[in-house]
């Protein structure tokens, strides 16, 4: 069975961010939602669940940091095309979003772009030639 990823985040309003993670191409699993939660599907492996802030605090003692102000983490989805990401960056602008927070990604192999969710959550969308990328010196340095 393949690794699964849960990613939890924390919401201010449920409502809106169920929608624009709709609208960027996730399903929502009404198995796993409710009044304080939804679950949103990716893929068969990767996962977004959705919390309320009260909903969070129930998995963490820790202060909720603000997105908006503070990085906590950084999310980056794979993309099948240089095009997909371009598309999944302007449904995420049209959707409430905001588009290319950090600098955009072109090594020719290698394209991403970021958006910011309505909370602040910055996302990463990645395509990569992988037969080229071998090829490339080390990127880690890039």
């Amino acid at each position: 069975m393949p690794k699964m990823i849960f990613v939890n985040l924390p919401v201010t309003d449920l409502t809106r961010a169920t929608a624009f993670y709709e609208a960027i191409g996730a399903v929502k699993n009404p198995q796993f939602s409710d009044d304080t939660a939804s679950c949103m599907v990716f893929s068969e492996t990767i996962y977004v669940m959705l919390l309320t802030h009260d909903k969070f605090r129930q998995f963490t003692p820790k202060t909720i940091a603000d997105a908006k102000t503070s990085s906590e983490v950084l999310i980056c989805l794979s993309a099948d095309s240089r095009n997909d990401v371009d598309d999944i960056v302007g449904k995420a602008t049209a959707s409430g979003g905001k588009a290319d927070p950090g600098p955009k990604q072109d090594f020719g192999f290698m394209y991403g772009r970021s958006f910011e969710d309505p909370d602040g959550h910055i996302w990463e969308v990645m395509w990569m030639d992988v037969a080229a990328a071998t090829t490339q010196p080390d990127m880690a340095n890039a």
